[in-house]
């Protein structure tokens, strides 16, 4: 490894917003976005009331319609790329980053003056990037990663939109009567 990227000079940054310049982009690798089960039971919970309804019409029908995921394909949760940034602040100090989501290749190169915001994760890991402003180029950039609602995908949500609906409406209807 470089001599000028040795690891126990590596510094976290404590700031919500570092000046710097960016000294390298390291290899993106993939991380999984954790899912609370909490959160995935109700959805699948309220979409499956809505797909009780729609159960007659997909026995009706003799195929057409998508696989639905598996309750362990769900629960995974979608990977996303983690791409390690290196930047000397403007104390001179070599810091560590993670830029989380995808950025174009030319959007950042070494040697840029950037100020980045911050956000704090996991006491284990480096503060994530959630803005970079390059002030070589003058370019505002945000990465982009996955979530927990474009995992799940807008077909169950809305069925399970409706499924919530469904069974507030029946409960407004028992609650009347």
């Amino acid at each position: 490894m470089d001599g000028d990227l040795d690891y126990r000079r590596i510094a976290r940054p404590t700031q919500r917003i570092v000046t710097g310049r960016v000294v390298r982009l390291l290899d993106g690798y993939p991380r999984e976005l954790k899912i609370g089960q909490p959160v995935l039971v109700a959805v699948v919970t309220a979409a499956s009331v809505m797909g009780l309804l729609l159960a007659f019409r997909s026995l009706l029908s003799s195929g057409g319609g998508g696989a639905r995921r598996t309750w362990k394909e769900l629960r995974k949760g979608p990977e996303f790329l983690v791409t390690p940034l290196r930047l000397r602040d403007s104390n001179d100090q070599l810091c560590e980053v993670e830029l989380h989501g995808h950025l174009a290749q030319s959007a950042l190169h070494p040697a840029d003056w950037v100020q980045i915001t911050l956000k704090p994760q996991d006491p284990d890991l480096p503060p994530r990037v959630e803005q970079i402003v390059n002030l070589t180029t003058g370019q505002l950039l945000r990465p982009r990663h996955a979530t927990l609602w474009s995992h799940l995908g807008p077909p169950l949500l809305l069925q399970a939109i409706l499924g919530a609906l469904l069974v507030l409406v029946v409960a407004a209807a028992i609650l009347l009567i």
